[in-house]
């Protein structure tokens, strides 16, 4: 398991609060043959002099910068492109892992044979503080449950690289990870998801996720758009979102 690297997709943007924690969190994994690709979408503030402070000690992190502001789609895209890893990782620069996370993950997927995983995980605020959530999922994942409702924080998703080849993520600015995570599955039909927390999300006031309408409009988008249906077809699958989400997904949301 030592011997196989691990690719980290990192977009940033206007990130220098969070970033050195988010990469140190990448530098404290048990498992340490890994590659931290970051890529700057046109950040503003002192984010890329940081992380290359950083990467100047360490050389297995790499920075890419890209020459107009383009979206997270994009970001990920180009570091993808730059991947050379066994297994690819996601992580976004305000969020962070624990230090076992990706021996943890790895060692799952071997012993159970999995092309993918994913693992539960913790809330944190704005300035880092645990936040009484955890965020679970169901045991077996099936593809009609994640068609309804995304349940895979982008920050714990590992696949395969052997298994599916690089997946090209959708360049839209929001929803690539469930659009993805429904590629991922669509040929496996269920996945079995490491069943701890292993990563910090850390919730934000200008995140999409604080958005409820400007969540309700970019699902419809993935109805649209990535699925192909038609207005009503796509309407009748948000009733099936909505349910999902304000009745189900909570019961996968424990205290701490």
């Amino acid at each position: 398991m030592k011997n196989n690297l691990v690719s980290i997709l990192m977009p940033c943007y206007n990130s220098e609060k969070y970033i050195l924690e988010s990469i140190l969190s990448v530098q404290q994994q048990t498992h340490t043959n890994w590659e931290l690709i970051l890529v700057d979408d046109f950040s503003s503030d002192s984010t890329v002099s940081i992380a290359t402070a950083i990467a100047n000690q360490d050389n297995r992190i790499r920075i890419f910068k890209l020459p107009t502001n383009s979206g997270t789609g994009i970001a990920r895209n180009t570091a993808l492109s730059k991947a050379t890893g066994d297994y690819i990782a996601f992580l976004d620069a305000d969020d962070k892992w624990k230090p076992n996370k990706l021996e943890l993950q790895l060692q799952f997927m071997q012993q159970h044979k999995l092309p993918f995983t994913f693992s539960f995980y913790e809330c944190i605020n704005e300035a880092g503080t645990l936040l009484d959530k955890r965020v679970e999922a169901p045991k077996k994942l099936t593809y009609r449950q994640l068609f309804f409702c995304n349940y895979i924080g982008n920050l714990t998703g590992i696949y395969d690289v052997s298994f599916y080849g690089k997946i090209p993520i959708a360049q839209s600015r929001k929803r690539q990870d469930w659009m993805m995570w429904l590629t991922i599955l669509k040929p496996i039909k269920k996945v079995q998801p490491v069943p701890e927390s292993l990563a910090f999300y850390r919730v934000r006031d200008n995140s999409i996720s604080a958005g409820k309408m400007a969540l309700l409009k970019h699902n419809f988008a993935v109805y649209r758009s990535f699925h192909g249906y038609n207005i009503i077809l796509a309407l009748l699958c948000m009733l099936g979102f909505l349910f999902t989400q304000l009745l189900v997904k909570p019961l996968y949301t424990k205290n701490l």
